[in-house]
């Protein structure tokens, strides 16, 4: 994975009006925009639109979308984004399992590998694992695309980079993780410099939460700020605040499983009694969904009530599994805080948040693909 390659490049992205018009192109699809509509769209200058768009057609990014029918003057050609121009690849580290997915500049997933993991192997053994990952998945991306398959660094298919998603606590902006619940051996150790170094490209680390949240916020019709709870081998959240994923000024915002409801309860891996995680876990266990997703509500009303979301989003593999009796217990426990109190577990009008869940199979690994691609675009910024 090497600075040598087709289709996107930097030099074309660097501008902020430039990534401003390629936002819109990747929104409008295969349909496209007119550069009158781009212009009116972004405030900039027709001049302005005119020279963004010549570079991103010379760059491959841009191509043409058939012409907008006259409305008295000369057609106008719309525009359109090149998807297969740039990749990314994407990696879901969860405590048993290794997903990778290999996305392209539109988002859709174009290769996927899946292996069983053991994250409290030693770090070697990991980091082998998803070295191999990333390149069968670029590999079996290049196989599908025209012309002959390239090795990684090379060749259509050739990733602009690789986010990698795990469980937290960790330092998104070190790229280092810390004492993760289960596995403190990872505690420091430069995870996303090693696995740069194995790769030879851009790494990006962040929280499995962090990822799945910045995925949907780049969904069309995503709301403005949301909290994403992800109930799977454990329990976090994510934070959306104003359209960006909020990560705290040490970048540990979310560490949602962790927050004590009940003070004498069952012991939890992280050293504290009464956990969230540990309780929800605990009901699954026992097969009381119910509980769980009852347990789980609790939480989300906590959050609801302190920041104000306007949507609570569930996913990982548990909801993944029984996504209705989760939506509608959290949706209950919302809706009986709404009228037992007020202000909490409210939206706008007294309204009790909506319920929703994520839906895909791979959200973690396509968001973590989303941590290189989304700045491309002007967005995957932080608060």
């Amino acid at each position: 994975m090497n600075s040598t390659r087709t289709g996107a490049n930097q030099p074309a992205l660097r501008s902020h009006n430039a990534a401003l018009v390629l936002d819109l192109l990747r929104t409008a699809g295969a349909a496209g925009l007119s550069r009158p509509e781009l212009a009116e769209r972004t405030g900039l200058t027709p001049q302005a639109v005119s020279k963004i768009t010549a570079r991103l057609r010379t760059e491959g990014l841009a191509g043409d979308a058939g012409r907008r029918a006259s409305t008295g003057g000369k057609p106008a050609t719309a525009l359109r984004l090149v998807p297969e121009a740039g990749h990314a690849v994407g990696v879901h580290l969860d405590r048993d399992e290794l997903t990778a997915v290999m996305v392209d500049l539109a988002g859709m997933v174009v290769g996927v590998r899946q292996a069983p993991l053991d994250l409290g192997a030693p770090a070697e053994v990991v980091l082998g694992a998803i070295e191999g990952a990333v390149r069968g998945v670029a590999e079996e991306a290049s196989r599908r695309s025209p012309g002959p398959a390239a090795p990684l660094g090379a060749g259509a298919a050739a990733p602009l980079g690789v986010g990698v998603a795990m469980p937290g606590p960790l330092d998104h902006a070190a790229g280092v993780p810390y004492r993760v619940t289960g596995h403190p051996q990872w505690d420091g150790y430069p995870l996303r410099d090693e696995l740069a170094r194995r790769l030879g490209g851009v790494v990006v680390l962040d929280k499995d939460t962090n990822a799945a949240a910045l995925g949907l916020a780049l969904r069309a019709g995503a709301p403005e700020s949301f909290a994403y709870l992800h109930l799977g081998t454990g329990l976090g959240a994510a934070l959306v605040l104003g359209g960006a994923v909020y990560r705290g000024a040490r970048t540990g915002a979310g560490e949602f499983g962790h927050q004590t409801v009940q003070l004498d309860g069952p012991p939890c891996g992280c050293g504290g009694r009464g956990c969230l995680e540990v309780l929800c876990l605990g009901a699954v266990a026992r097969g009381d969904v119910a509980e769980s997703a009852r347990v789980l509500g609790t939480g989300a009303a906590n959050l609801v009530a302190l920041l104000d979301v306007d949507r609570v989003v569930l996913g990982g593999r548990i909801v993944e599994a029984e996504p209705e009796p989760f939506v509608r217990g959290v949706g209950e426990v919302l809706g009986a805080l709404a009228r037992r109190r007020t202000g909490a577990g409210q939206g706008a009008g007294g309204r009790p948040v909506p319920v929703g869940v994520a839906g895909g199979a791979y959200a973690v690994a396509e968001g973590a693909a989303q941590l290189v691609l989304a700045p491309l675009f002007g967005k995957g910024g932080e608060r």
